[in-house]
């Protein structure tokens, strides 16, 4: 079970990991040392997986497409979600992997270049799977929050012209 101190200091990381342990310290009122030492220790027992950045690919003009694929499965005697999600981490394409509750039983999150690429990433990789069942893909057409973040704010919403009679 976290303290409450351990989950301040692991709210305020998930909110900006490039601060500095003195950082960290002054915003959480927490010594360096017990900081430096719990990351440390997270970090060992996995509970801090990775340190990354989140891109907004739309201000790039970056060519990508995420999709959400949704996946009814045949689970193997004896083997039952673990197996199958195990090999979905094995593709690239597919980003995350996820047991769902629900008429699917899991939903994977695939990245391509474009909607071709996923396409033929389900039809010829997918899909010819023994394990399948069934699929459903929703392509993400805008994302406007993403992990805690606001990508459309009011500044950003494109004005509408008043119309007077």
């Amino acid at each position: 079970m976290l303290s409450a101190e351990d989950r301040r200091l692991l709210y305020v990381l998930s909110q900006d990991c490039r601060l500095t342990v003195e950082q960290l310290s002054i915003q959480t009122g927490l010594s360096c040392d017990y900081i430096e030492k719990k990351i440390q220790q997270w970090e060992k027992d996995k509970v801090i997986v990775k340190y990354s950045v989140l891109i907004n690919h739309e201000k790039l003009e970056d060519d990508r497409v995420t999709a959400l694929i949704d996946v009814k499965v045949l689970p193997q005697r004896g083997q039952g979600y673990d197996k199958i999600a195990q090999r979905f981490q094995k593709f690239p394409e597919i980003k995350s992997v996820y047991l769902m509750s629900g008429d699917f039983d899991l939903c994977l999150v695939v990245e391509g270049k474009n909607m071709h690429d996923i396409a033929q990433f389900v039809s010829d990789k997918l899909s010819p799977l023994d394990v399948i069942e069934t699929t459903s893909t929703r392509f993400i057409l805008r994302r406007y929050k993403d992990f805690g973040i606001e990508f459309h704010g009011e500044e950003e919403r494109p004005q509408r012209l008043m119309i007077t009679p």
